[in-house]
């Protein structure tokens, strides 16, 4: 990412997302807000803006095709007529309160609502924009082991589902998009996020001692490997998966 561009990072209100933003913002770029929370998501620009940048706030439920086009609509509105960098961040909780205990028809329907459609969606839309203003770069976060089934359990499935699709659906989108506009994917591994907070500690220290980097991730890692896909040094990249997982081997 090169200073005074623009950048737009759904689900930017907590998690991963703020750390995407809020790193985006610290190397100069202007990073539009994007959540469902106007509280949390007032705070994170607020936060950005403490950096001298600037930071629009969109509030949409993605859950809600109907509110995407409108979303990617308002978004180059708020940044003057250009987006440089789109990232899309924004995914359903699954895993986390009661959302855990749901039937598993209903979270597979949020995921591919959340995760799966709104990525298309919104990457379908920016990438057309894009290629009419000349260029531009699309980030999807994905899931380290979407492919491989590394995870058994019932939201293993669900995940690998979801996030399957959006790794097999980037790689389409990057060759259609070449060469003016890239298209890449950041698949976390175990990050401290809500669910890593709360899991059970014996879990965690099982994961923690299976990654071969000794520790989970932090979302700060993850918006490392975003920044790094953004910057120039990345130029000769798209369509490819970068795992952010610590080692662990897929």
């Amino acid at each position: 990412m090169t200073e005074s561009q623009r950048a737009v990072v759904t689900g930017s209100s907590s998690g991963i997302g703020r750390a995407i933003a809020v790193a985006l913002a610290r190397q100069g770029a202007d990073v539009l807000v994007h959540g469902r929370n106007a509280a949390a998501a007032a705070a994170v620009a607020a936060e950005i803006a403490s950096l001298g940048r600037r930071a629009p706030v969109l509030l949409a439920d993605l859950a809600e095709a109907a509110r995407i086009e409108p979303l990617v609509a308002d978004a180059w509105a708020a940044l003057d007529g250009r987006v440089d960098l789109w990232i899309n961040n924004a995914g359903a909780d699954v895993l986390t309160g009661g959302a855990l205990h749901r039937p598993f028809a209903e979270r597979l329907q949020r995921l591919l609502d959340i995760d799966l459609r709104a990525t298309l969606l919104c990457s379908h839309l920016v990438g057309q924009r894009m290629a009419a203003q000349g260029g531009g770069q699309i980030i999807n976060i994905g899931w380290d082991q979407a492919l491989t089934g590394g995870v058994g359990s019932e939201s293993g499935q669900l995940f690998a589902a979801a996030k399957g699709g959006v790794a097999g659906f980037s790689k389409a989108l990057a060759r259609h998009l070449a060469p003016n506009v890239r298209v890449n994917v950041v698949a976390p591994g175990w990050i401290e996020t809500a669910w890593g907070e709360t899991v059970n500690r014996e879990l965690y220290e099982r994961l923690r001692r299976q990654t071969p980097l000794q520790r989970w991730g932090t979302p700060e890692d993850v918006a490392a490997a975003v920044l790094f896909l953004a910057s120039p040094a990345a130029a000769f990249l798209t369509g490819q998966v970068l795992m952010v997982n610590g080692g662990v081997v897929m």
